[in-house]
């Protein structure tokens, strides 16, 4: 046993395990005291088989941390020569160093081609022979020089006008124009607003309105249809917009029953006024399912072959509102009364007041009735008159200072009226009594009404004293 315990530190030097003694400057480390005390149980035979498999597993930890130190120092000393010089570099270099030139991967992966074709690498700006075109600026890169690229256009981008946002855009256009009728201030605001391939949609827009409008506004649009012609919009952009409000007449009879007249009546005018061609109609004749599309088009055929074909068609939307002048304003209200008195129809008598669309100059309809009633013969006038004239305040109509304007007019004018009719005077009393009864005119108003004085003698045993 104790040449067995003598021979084995030495065998175990031999075989590369180190002892605590010899192993101390190849481990780098000391003998803890847990090692000392495992090998003296060892040399006196009292280790435990615990004791004993961890002693094992600590010398292999060991021989394997040798084994990879030592592979590290081989893989690193492979590229020198036998000599001291490095494999694969210049002898003359000084230290042996590697050459910088060469391209080849050192990872040992690969087909040991160079890295980028021979196109990488530090200060190279390309493989051999490749050539570069001419870049155009990009304004994105950082080193972009704005000033060095000559003088700068600045150009304002107007956006395209979406379908969805042309109604929007159009509408309040439009509405403005019925307002102060100013053609010019459309075609400004039509210049700044790109509406692309929708321009025709303007036209279709305001038709669509005007019909849902009143007659006057009808005969703005036809103005303004007229103007534009020409610069903002063509004669085919004008025909597809008439093209579309035929095809959606179903739609806008729902709201506007006399629609179909209407549009045969615009698209007469527009053929007058030579925003449409005159083969418009020709484009139709057979072609059209649609019921109410066949009323408009012979609608504005009929038009277009009355009296005089087209000289006329500028009043195809009547004499209305305040554009039009005094004299065709009072030739209409005679119309009006003498249509009444022969019909008797008060509830048409309104209707065409209304459209006439002049409540600002209703005064002259009470001037004219006063005076027909005044020069008249008989009571039936009188009476229809009154009747009409109460129908008109209690509708509102008439207000009660057009109303009171009216009488003022004849009060003022009734000296020369009883030139022509001598017993004025007295009709004047007795129609503005009954006026009064049936609560058309204010107590204040007919206490105003001039009267006659009348200064009779009476016999001349009285003296010839003129009696009060």
């Amino acid at each position: 046993m104790a040449t067995e315990v003598d021979t084995w530190p030495a065998g175990s030097k031999a075989d590369g395990m180190p002892s605590c003694d010899g192993g101390l400057a190849e481990a780098h480390r000391p003998c803890s005291d847990d090692d000392d005390a495992l090998i003296e149980a060892e040399l006196n035979g009292n280790w435990t088989p615990q004791e004993k498999a961890l002693h094992e597993a600590r010398l292999k930890a060991k021989a394997k941390r040798r084994l990879r130190k030592s592979s590290s120092r081989n893989s690193t000393s492979d590229s020198f020569s036998e000599s001291g010089d490095v494999a694969g570099s210049d002898p003359n270099s000084p230290k042996g160093k590697v050459a910088t030139s060469d391209r080849k991967s050192r990872m040992g992966k690969g087909r040991g081609l160079p890295k980028k074709g021979g196109a990488g690498g530090k200060g190279v700006w390309g493989a051999a022979g490749m050539v570069y075109e001419v870049e155009e600026p990009d304004a994105r890169d950082p080193n972009y020089d704005e000033a060095a690229q000559g003088d700068t256009v600045y150009a304002t981008v107007v956006p395209e006008v979406d379908e969805k946002e042309l109604e929007k855009m159009v509408n309040p256009i439009v509405q403005e124009y019925f307002e102060h009728g100013d053609t010019k201030e459309v075609q400004l605001l039509l210049k700044e607003l790109n509406l692309g391939h929708h321009r025709y949609e303007f036209s279709s827009l305001a038709v669509s309105l005007a019909l849902e409008g009143k007659a006057s506004h009808r005969e703005l649009t036809s103005r303004l249809l007229s103007d534009l012609v020409g610069k903002p919009l063509s004669q085919s952009e004008m025909a597809r917009a008439f093209d579309k409000i035929l095809k959606e007449l179903p739609d806008l009879i729902l709201d506007t029953p006399e629609a179909p007249q209407m549009l045969g009546q615009f698209i007469a005018r527009a053929i007058a006024d030579h925003v449409l061609s005159m083969s418009f109609l020709d484009c139709y004749k057979g072609k059209v399912d649609c019921e109410h599309a066949r009323v408009a088009l012979d609608r504005a055929a009929v038009l277009l072959t009355m009296k005089r074909e087209m000289v006329r068609l500028d009043n195809v939307w009547g004499v209305g509102g305040g554009l039009r002048p005094v004299k065709h304003l009072v030739k209409e209200m005679n119309l009006l009364l003498k249509e009444y008195l022969i019909s008797g129809d008060v509830l048409e008598a309104e209707h065409c007041l209304r459209d006439l669309e002049v409540p600002h100059f209703h005064h002259e309809l009470v001037y004219e009735t006063i005076v027909m009633v005044l020069e008249s013969k008989g009571d039936t006038a009188s009476h229809m008159m009154i009747k009409l004239l109460q129908s008109f305040w209690k509708t509102g109509l008439i207000t009660v200072d057009q109303m009171n304007r009216g009488f003022q007019r004849v009060y003022n004018e009734l000296q020369e009226i009883s030139l022509d009719v001598p017993h004025a005077h007295s009709i004047m009393e007795t129609f503005v009594d009954l006026c009064y009864q049936e609560s058309v005119i204010t107590k204040q108003l007919r206490d105003t009404c001039p009267s006659r004085g009348r200064k009779r003698f009476v016999s001349e045993g009285d003296g010839g004293v003129i009696k009060n």
